[in-house]
């Protein structure tokens, strides 16, 4: 990391004893019996006396202040919890939640929505409930993205965290993971008494990883789904980008370490889309369906090498897109068929996978970083450019994997979302990228 990174984690215990408490835990709406989801803190559930579609998207139906903890340890500093209104990925009326650190400063104009990576199957590793102190496997995911998390607080941002994946974990559902971002943005700012932002605090998006399907489908779904936010994003920075999962798929099959993203991949899109998969599964598939099924990523990382997507379906749907629910829902996952950002981003891809266990590099979809597919991010990043937004910043590290490349996408990242807020011109690579893949939706095919 820089210089001045690294000293911002040399003094992040002292800048957290700065933080100063918010007000106490408040209850806007009564409490229901415990969803799934939320099965032991009421906190995560509404039943108020009117319709949760009653309220508009963002609506703060609960709020709560309460101490930040890091691997279950208490800290100095105290965060905000709201539960709040959006949308699921069906377009139904949702509960979510979301986490506030205000600024260390006390500055109400700039916030980052930081968008985590717990990639995972069960709510309760989401990162509101690490906040609050919860110790779960896949929750450790998420205390190490203080290294994050950290650095944007001692530059005076406030700090927003969603939970992205909603109340059911809906791995990698694009869609859904815009919405809880984007209302998720709209409770934090207008609800200036307990978070110190308003109506004009400008924002800025960050994620890595599966923080990165959250960033880049909200910077793609603002001008639609929230226009008064798209108008104070100043911009959006991105790395180890998903764009196409059907590609993601095929490139991590046989993976020595991220083959598990498989299964992971089917039941996320099985439960967002309320397929019903499990008919089409093999008798393997199915135990390991039900194995993972309120698994982490940590779960699935190197417990299946060699896993394909064969060897979890049944003989006639070995072929992906003989799957025909299945590849209308993943085809509702593309990126590259989502609206292009109107604000400037920085997207960045690793490139040298073969060091996490991935060899593949299937024709018409090449190689990655092990997981996420490097010609694919080239082409959104080629596409966007050729849409209209020409503030598009590319970056691709050929000798680094998908878990180093965080590393060096987050220095630069920070200082490029610095500099937009400072209102710089924002820097061009278009004309420059590299040739991708083609992001054409996946067409079904007849069953055997």
């Amino acid at each position: 990391m820089r210089k001045n990174a690294i000293r911002y984690l040399a003094t992040a215990v002292v800048a957290a004893l700065a933080a100063t408490a918010t007000p106490a835990a408040t209850a806007v709406a009564a409490p229901s019996a415990p969803s799934k989801a939320a099965a032991t803190d009421a906190f995560y559930t509404y039943d108020g006396s009117e319709p949760l579609s009653s309220y508009a998207l963002g609506a703060v139906l609960k709020k709560r202040t309460l101490t930040y903890h890091v691997v279950g340890i208490p800290t100095p500093v105290k965060a905000v919890q709201l539960l709040y209104r959006t949308t699921d990925a069906q377009g139904r009326p949702a509960a979510n939640v979301t986490t506030v650190v205000r600024s260390l400063r006390g500055d109400s104009s700039m916030a980052v929505s930081y968008q985590s990576y717990y990639d995972s199957l069960n709510p309760a590793d989401g990162p509101s409930r690490a906040v609050a102190g919860d110790v779960t496997l896949g929750g450790v995911t998420t205390d190490s993205e203080n290294l994050f998390l950290v650095p944007l607080l001692l530059q005076g941002y406030n700090v927003i965290i969603p939970d992205t994946e909603g109340q059911s974990a809906d791995f990698a559902a694009g869609p859904e993971y815009a919405a809880n971002t984007l209302d998720s943005i709209r409770a934090a700012t207008g609800s200036s008494a307990d978070t110190g932002m308003n109506a004009d605090t400008r924002v800025g998006l960050l994620g890595y990883s599966g923080g990165s399907i959250a960033t880049g489908w909200a910077a793609a779904l603002a001008p639609s789904y929230a226009p008064e936010v798209n108008e104070r994003l100043v911009g959006f920075a991105e790395g180890g980008l998903l764009v196409d999962p059907a590609h993601n798929l095929k490139y991590v099959d046989g993976s020595l370490v991220w083959s598990g993203v498989i299964p992971m991949s089917i039941i996320g899109v099985d439960r967002a889309y309320g397929i019903g998969l499990k008919p089409y599964l093999s008798s393997y598939g199915l135990e390991v369906y039900n194995k993972l099924e309120h698994g982490s990523l940590l779960d699935a990382l190197g417990h299946y090498p060699g896993l394909t997507w064969k060897k979890m379906m049944k003989p006639q749907y070995a072929d992906p897109n003989a799957l025909r629910p299945f590849v209308e829902a993943v085809n509702k996952m593309n990126l590259g068929s989502a609206p292009t950002p109107t604000v400037p981003g920085f997207i960045a891809q690793g490139g040298q996978g073969v060091t996490e266990g991935t060899f593949n590099s299937p024709a018409g979809i090449g190689s990655g970083d092990g997981v996420m597919v490097a010609g694919d991010v080239r082409a959104l990043a080629r596409q966007y450019c050729s849409t209209g937004n020409e503030s598009i910043k590319f970056q691709q590290y050929d000798l680094l994997s998908h878990v180093p490349t965080a590393v060096a996408w987050a220095s630069g990242a920070m200082g490029w979302l610095r500099d937009r807020f400072a209102d710089r011109t924002a820097p061009s690579d278009c004309g420059h990228i590299p040739a991708g893949n083609s992001l054409t939706p996946e067409t079904p095919t007849p069953t055997p």
